[in-house]
């Protein structure tokens, strides 16, 4: 085995919580275990999950603003050992500790770009405060991501998005977050339709996060007065209101709820067009995830879906705000389903998490000047 083997992944994102962080980081510990040497992972410690051998968790406290998640402490757990690189994945006080360790071993450090944290402060601080907010949170992860020797962003859009809104001196490479194709596979969706009673016509579906910033009243509102039922899986502090809403329109809305992780392949294969109204992504993992399934993307033309949906090829886009033509995507989508899944089928294998190991082992090499 040759290049890069030993990585220690610093988060303050880990399991049991579910999001795109977490997801990355526990399905890169997995596959680089298995392909290419260790990597341990250093994060908040959270009531109901067990580290297991290479998982290290730091005392942690409830975090502001966000009740559901922990905020760990910027310590370094006795016993890690020392690796050939440090890829931290978040800006706050786990990654600071990661930076920490990193030079006091001497190894370099990578980090890595997730999340447009600053778009979501007008979400947590009243309107006059929004301006100095945002601008306080990109001076400081700017200052943070100064601090290390490479960023990896998951897309083009994440790329730009960060050299010219947070404008850290560093340099920044593209590296797909990438997703299990060997979990995300189109399968008989059968059992799934009659567990949930969904009916055989045009099905469209959403899964993932309730928030306000996923704009997801604007999925209901393109069903209006259609033939079609649209289906919301998972969950948020939007949900309810969005409940409220479904029923002010002429519509088939369904809200399934959280579904269990292995139901996802079934969910997104029962689907006609997965939608992703979404304008703050930074990949857009779950709509990486319908393309593996073969299902076919009607995304808004925004962020990093601008990158993640292919123009008739793995879907289509619509402007932003412009309900025609979002309805128009999936007018064009149902018609084109065929051709659209196929296309899917052949990009399954640029989006494994294999691929994108591949690539990010060849940047840790350079990092390391190997």
């Amino acid at each position: 085995m040759t290049g890069t083997q030993t990585v220690t992944a610093f988060t303050d994102l880990y399991l049991p919580t579910v999001n795109g962080v977490t997801y990355t980081v526990a399905l890169w510990r997995d596959r680089w275990s298995r392909h290419h040497g260790s990597m341990d992972v250093v994060f908040p410690e959270m009531g109901g999950y067990e580290p297991r051998d290479g998982e290290y968790d730091v005392p942690s406290v409830g975090a502001p603003l966000y009740p559901r998640y922990r905020l760990g402490l910027p310590a370094v757990p006795s016993g890690l050992e020392t690796p050939e690189i440090v890829h931290v994945h978040t800006p706050y006080t786990v990654g600071a500790a990661g930076i920490r360790f990193a030079r006091q071993r001497d190894v370099p450090v990578v980090a890595s770009y997730h999340t447009l944290l600053d778009d979501r402060v007008d979400q947590h601080v009243p309107p006059p405060l929004v301006d100095v907010c945002k601008r306080t949170h990109r001076a400081y992860e700017r200052a943070f991501l100064e601090r290390v020797d490479h960023v990896v962003a998951p897309t083009a859009f994440a790329r730009r998005r960060l050299l010219t809104a947070i404008q850290p001196a560093v340099d920044v490479t593209v590296v797909s977050n990438g997703i299990d194709t060997t979990m995300f596979r189109p399968v008989d969706p059968a059992a799934f339709c009659d567990a949930y009673e969904l009916p055989e016509g045009p099905v469209l579906g959403y899964t993932g996060r309730h928030g306000p910033e996923k704009n997801l009243e604007e999925a209901i509102d393109a069903v209006d007065a259609t033939d079609y039922t649209l289906v919301l899986a998972g969950d948020g502090p939007a949900r309810a209101s969005l409940e409220v809403y479904a029923r002010t329109v002429d519509a088939d809305v369904r809200f399934l709820g959280f579904l269990d992780r292995e139901e996802l392949p079934a969910f997104y294969s029962t689907l006609d067009v997965f939608v992703f109204p979404s304008p703050v992504e930074t990949q857009g993992l779950v709509a990486l995830e319908a393309t593996a399934c073969a299902t076919p993307v009607v995304a808004v033309d925004a962020g990093a879906l601008t990158d993640s949906v292919i123009d008739g090829e793995t879907g289509y886009r619509y402007e932003p705000g412009d309900l025609e033509s979002f309805r128009w995507a999936i007018r064009r989508t149902l018609a084109e389903h065929d051709r659209l899944s196929d296309l899917c089928r052949r990009r399954r294998q640029m989006l494994s998490v294999e691929h994108s190991l591949e690539q990010l082992g060849d940047l840790y090499d350079d990092v390391r000047g190997n």
